[in-house]
């Protein structure tokens, strides 16, 4: 369906740089906010008094909620107008922090990442809409430049806000500063958006799919709900019967995306980008990849601190060497990877899985006297390969749709990142927790052991990419007349939001 975009009413030339400045204040504070919590979950748990399923839902259910509503946050913007969505979403997302600050009861905090990730979905997918409709052409490059920079800035700037946060506990708010910091940024990006955002929508946007986004929420909730309680709960059968079903639920919901398509065009998951193999294979690849990276900082961030005894603010600034060595990489990728962009897949993830391998052997060798400059060194060599992959990932996924169903497709992806860095907790969550909290020896000694073992998840999924990336399309005929290509601007924030999570 094509679609007629309502021009923004102009603003002056000076206020759509402060526009500008507002729409990368939000998507700093929801990137930040996707890497944060990370370091702060063992103090939030202890101190609420919480098993490690919420944990698990903290960081799982905020990039889910993301996941599910991402592709809808953005047809809403289109259909009701991008500032609307925008100011709702920053509204929402800074309400949910507040009851995340004030959380009491795990059941709350919950709730709270849910809503958070809500309110991204309604607030991230018109950050790039505003910029496209905002700026002209010739200024895009320098928009998406400055954007790229800011959220390089929250994927390092998150960890370290979390331990400092967490640590000197300010205000005697302790974890909870970690959420309350977003209520004045976003109490200051409403008011500036609300002076010079101008509007603008889609004339003929598509109908939303709300049967659609009901089945794969319904489907998503069936699967992630097990995965994460099942071990505290002892492992019913009804939860088994329940995963079972949630599978199952994804037939009807494939047969009436297709019903849906060929009536209106308006389906949630257009079935016709799957009708590239290169497509198909790609969105798997991109689902492990995100549930790798992710769940690998979630076993080291709980081998850190109650493993080893390191604070959050020790924990926090070993991993920073993580987007440091993205950073290191980011521009080979970025400006050389579409020459031939699997093979830069499979080099990343190749380097990721060594990394991986590096940090098993280490604790596995070192035990209790494992040294931050040698976690750090595996996280460098991790983000180093993150670094080479990561930019141009989407791209190369989509390098076989065709232009006019690059948009939905380019959607699916970012929304299948998130589900795959929700379901990568979730499995990791299942490995790692159930070692460290049974068997013999301290506890110490039981947080080495899984954290040993649980990372073997890590280095299969790398491992796995870089096997199927010749799957993945190669450079076109068009693309080789064109040298050097700027890759898609949403990969930069996909590999920055998993830092160390995410989500995005």
């Amino acid at each position: 369906m094509t679609t007629t975009e309502t021009p923004p009413a102009q603003a002056p030339s000076n206020r759509k740089w402060v526009a500008l400045a507002v729409v990368l204040l939000a998507a700093f504070i929801d990137n930040v906010d996707a890497t944060i919590v990370t370091v702060a979950l063992p103090t939030i748990q202890k101190d609420l008094g919480a098993g490690f399923s919420t944990a698990q839902w903290t960081l799982a259910g905020y990039a889910l909620a993301f996941a599910v509503f991402l592709i809808t946050g953005g047809r809403l913007g289109d259909i009701f107008g991008r500032k609307r969505l925008f100011i709702i979403g920053v509204v929402g997302f800074t309400l949910a922090s507040v009851v995340c600050g004030a959380a009491a009861t795990p059941g709350v905090l919950v709730g709270g990442r849910l809503a958070q990730g809500i309110m991204a979905a309604l607030m991230v997918p018109q950050v790039m809409a505003v910029i496209m409709t905002t700026f002209d052409q010739k200024e895009w490059v320098v928009a998406f430049s400055m954007m790229g920079a800011v959220l390089g800035l929250g994927g390092v700037s998150g960890p370290l806000l979390g331990g400092v946060l967490t640590d000197l506990d300010v205000m005697g708010l302790g974890w909870r500063s970690v959420f309350l910091i977003n209520v004045p940024i976003g109490v200051i990006a409403v008011a500036l958006a609300a002076w010079c955002l101008p509007e603008s929508r889609s004339e003929q946007a598509p109908r939303l799919d709300v049967p659609g986004v009901a089945l794969v929420t319904v489907a998503a909730l069936g699967l992630m709900f097990p995965l994460v309680q099942g071990r505290e709960q002892g492992w019913p059968v009804w939860m088994f019967v329940v995963m079972g079903a949630a599978l199952l639920l994804l037939i009807p919901f494939a047969l009436y995306q297709r019903r849906r398509h060929e009536r209106d065009g308006s389906a949630l998951i257009p079935p016709t980008l799957f009708k590239h193999r290169s497509f198909t294979a790609g969105v798997f690849v991109v689902m492990l990849v995100f549930s790798g990276i992710t769940s690998f900082f979630l076993v080291l961030t709980y081998q850190m601190q109650l493993g080893l005894g390191w604070s959050a603010i020790r924990t926090a600034l070993v991993t920073v060497a993580f987007p440091i060595g993205i950073m290191a990489t980011f521009q080979i990728a970025w400006r050389k990877g579409t020459a031939n962009g699997r093979a830069f897949v499979a080099l990343g993830t190749s380097v990721m899985a060594v990394g991986t391998l590096l940090m098993i052997l280490l604790t596995h060798t070192q035990g209790q006297d494992l040294t931050w400059y040698q976690v750090a060194g595996a996280e460098l060599v991790v983000g180093l390969g993150m670094g080479l992959c990561s930019p141009i990932l989407t791209h190369v996924v989509l390098g076989d749709v065709p232009p006019q169903d690059a948009g939905a497709g380019s959607g699916v992806v970012n929304a299948l990142i998130q589900f795959g860095t929700a379901v990568g907790i979730a499995v990791v969550g299942v490995i790692f927790f159930s070692l460290s909290g049974s068997g013999a020896g301290s506890r110490a000694e039981r947080f080495s052991d899984a954290t040993a073992v649980t990372l073997w998840y890590n280095v299969g999924v790398f491992a796995l990419v870089a096997l199927l990336s010749p799957l993945l399309p190669g450079r076109r005929p068009q693309e080789a007349q064109k040298g050097d290509a700027a890759a898609d601007p949403a990969d930069a924030k996909a590999a920055e939001r998993v830092v160390p999570t995410d989500a995005e």
